[in-house]
């Protein structure tokens, strides 16, 4: 757990009041950026992360709709873009430089929406990407998969851009047409439906429908397992949990802590103190990218959340201009407490 240490390290303090923190993240100028929408209007916007064109199709019709359980999964956010150019950065995501993530390493997303673009971006780089969402986002988050499937991300960054523009028909081939890199398939991002409150989160890698366990890196030869492990050789856990946006109301706090809690417990509690070798795996850590909007929600979700979990924020060196203080989203990286 080294590379862990080490970025833990590079983090600095955790927070350790969560009023104290909500207050001096509240009390700077936050830009405005109304609810937080791309193009709430458009059917389709055309994004660009890192020189590499996606066209992501959405449903006005059905953020505006009655649907019971909400709607705002149904078109695609500001911070998003930003997000996935950031986490699929090898260059600038500190998970990259710490090698905390890598080839063979799995991820999962809670709230992913319909647009899928955080998995289009960092799947090619990664092992299995697992997005879960209410099932009425499936339709159209499948859609933006497969007709972005020929997008492969360049090595060099570039800023994310909406044109917001509504369209017809098929994205853009002009654009397609201009990427001649070798894609890796999208067999490797997989889509469940999630409920917070009600589903199991241990079951989510038999959405993988693969019969063997998830490949993981094992750092010693001894193959020695702890308690945390169950003597089980099948990997239930993720190297990696993302959230971007999901959190607009306090009723949504607990159960989502809670979900975020739970999917931890699949992999061991990260402990600075403890040999490496006594475990094969490593500590789920999670990312929670949100857009400031209320103090009082982000003060009840950082309360409940430091519960279960240490928490640090990310600083602006790590994240860069586009999410750093002052531009109205916050990214916060959580490790989940011992006997938590």
């Amino acid at each position: 757990m080294e590379e862990l240490s080490d970025l833990i390290t590079s983090l600095g303090p955790a927070v350790e009041d969560a009023e104290e923190e909500s207050f001096l993240l509240f009390s700077q100028d936050i830009p405005s950026a109304n609810l937080g929408f791309v193009d709430s209007r458009a059917t389709s916007v055309e994004i660009t992360i890192r020189g590499q064109d996606y066209t992501i199709y959405q449903s006005p019709s059905l953020l505006s709709s009655s649907r019971a359980g909400g709607t705002t999964g149904a078109v695609l956010w500001k911070i998003t873009p930003l997000f996935a150019e950031w986490i699929s950065s090898q260059s600038s995501s500190p998970l990259w430089k710490h090698s905390l993530l890598s080839s063979s390493s799995t991820v999962v997303e809670l709230g992913c929406g319909i647009s899928g673009l955080i998995a289009l971006a960092l799947a090619p780089t990664v092992q299995y990407y697992i997005a879960t969402d209410q099932e009425y986002v499936q339709r159209l988050f499948r859609e933006n998969i497969d007709s972005n499937v020929s997008s492969t991300p360049r090595n060099q960054p570039s800023s994310s851009q909406s044109k917001g523009r509504k369209r017809g028909g098929l994205p853009d081939q002009k654009s397609k047409r201009k990427e001649k890199l070798p894609n890796k398939p999208r067999h490797n991002i997989t889509f469940t439906s999630l409920d917070w409150e009600l589903d199991i989160p241990s079951s989510l890698k038999h959405s993988l429908h693969t019969e063997t366990p998830v490949p993981r890196e094992v750092k010693n030869s001894s193959n020695k397992k702890n308690d945390n492990d169950n003597n089980e050789d099948e990997d239930k856990g993720f190297d990696l949990l993302l959230s971007c946006d999901c959190i607009y109301n306090e009723a949504l706090v607990a159960p989502f802590v809670r979900t975020c809690a739970d999917i931890c417990r699949l992999r061991p509690v990260f402990n600075s103190t403890r040999n490496a070798t006594q475990s094969a795996r490593s500590p789920t850590i999670c990312l929670i990218a949100q857009q400031q909007r209320s103090p009082d929600v982000f003060e009840a979700w950082l309360q409940e959340t430091m519960r279960f979990f240490h928490v640090w924020r990310v600083s602006d060196e790590m994240l860069g201009d586009q999410l750093k203080l002052g531009t109205g989203y916050l990214v916060h990286l959580l490790l989940l407490r011992e006997g938590a």
